[in-house]
C-alpha cells in the first residue's frame, strides 16, 4: 500500500509547459487510478493555480507528535504544494539546503494515503532540488518536457544526462508548444524549425501537444483530447 509509483515531470528549461503537462497527465490518470501531485517547484509553484485552489489550504493534523498535512483533494487527485503555504505575494528566498529540506518535508509530512501514482512537478534547472528528490523521494520514472526551440532542446539534453547519472529511468519526452493549429483551415503551423527530437535528445517522443488556448486555460473537469495518446503511451510503459 502507500504510493505505488512516483513519476517526475521535468525540464531544465523553464516555460515549456511542464506544470500544465503534469496537471493534464494527472487528470487523465485520475479517471482510473488514485493520483497525487507534489508541486516541488518551490520558487514558482503553479499546481494550486492550475486547479483553481487559490483559497484552499491543506488541513494540518498532528500525527505521532508531528505536524502533518492532509492534501487538498479535487476529484480523485490529492495535491500538496508550497503554493498553499507561502503567501502569494512573497517569494521563497532560500538557499539550497532550505530548498531541499522544504521539498523533503512536503513529501514526507503529507498524508497521501494509498496512491497508484504520485506525479512530481519538478522545478526547472538541474540543481539541489533534483539531488534531493533522487536521494530522498526516489522517483520510479521521469518524463521530460520540451519544445523544438534550440534553447529548450539543449537544456533537455542536460536534463537527460542528469537523470541518467542519478539512475532514474526516463520513459521518454513530450513535445509541447512546437506547433499550433490554424482555426480556419486546421493546418499545422510550426513555431520553430523542425527538429528530430528523438535523434537530438536520444529519447522516444511520447507525443506532441499544440499551442492551444484550451490548454492554457486548464480545466480540471475536462480532459483535453491532445493528451489521450500520450496517456496511453505512458500507461503502456509503466
Amino acid at each position: 500500500m502507500g504510493i505505488k509509483q512516483i513519476i517526475a515531470i521535468a525540464s531544465a528549461k523553464g516555460g515549456v509547459g511542464k506544470s500544465t503537462v503534469c496537471a493534464n497527465l494527472a487528470l487523465h490518470f485520475s479517471k482510473s487510478f488514485n493520483v497525487g501531485i507534489l508541486d516541488a517547484d518551490i520558487y514558482g509553484p503553479n499546481q494550486h493555480i492550475l486547479f483553481d485552489l487559490l483559497n484552499e489550504k491543506p488541513e494540518v493534523q498532528m500525527l505521532d507528535g508531528k505536524k502533518t498535512f492532509i492534501p487538498v483533494k479535487i476529484g480523485n487527485i490529492s495535491i500538496n504544494s508550497m503554493g498553499f503555504i507561502l503567501d502569494s505575494d512573497k517569494a521563497a528566498m532560500w538557499r539550497g539546503p532550505m530548498l531541499s529540506g522544504a521539498i523533503k518535508q512536503l513529501k514526507d509530512l503529507t498524508q497521501w494515503g494509498d496512491l497508484d501514482y504520485l506525479f512530481i512537478d519538478m522545478p526547472p534547472g538541474t540543481g539541489d532540488a533534483y539531488l534531493t528528490i533522487a536521494k530522498d523521494i526516489k522517483p520510479n520514472f521521469a518524463i521530460l518536457v520540451t519544445s523544438m526551440s534550440i534553447l529548450a532542446v539543449n537544456d533537455t539534453i542536460k536534463s537527460k544526462v542528469m537523470f541518467d547519472r542519478l539512475k532514474i529511468p526516463l520513459l521518454g519526452l513530450i513535445d509541447n508548444m512546437s506547433y499550433s493549429i490554424c482555426p480556419h483551415t486546421d493546418e499545422r503551423i510550426n513555431e520553430f524549425d523542425l527538429i528530430n527530437l528523438q535523434q537530438e535528445i536520444g529519447l522516444d517522443v511520447l507525443g506532441s501537444i499544440p499551442r492551444d488556448k484550451d490548454l492554457t486555460n486548464f480545466n480540471s473537469k475536462k480532459i483535453h483530447p491532445s493528451f489521450q495518446s500520450i496517456y496511453n503511451n505512458v500507461l503502456n510503459l509503466l
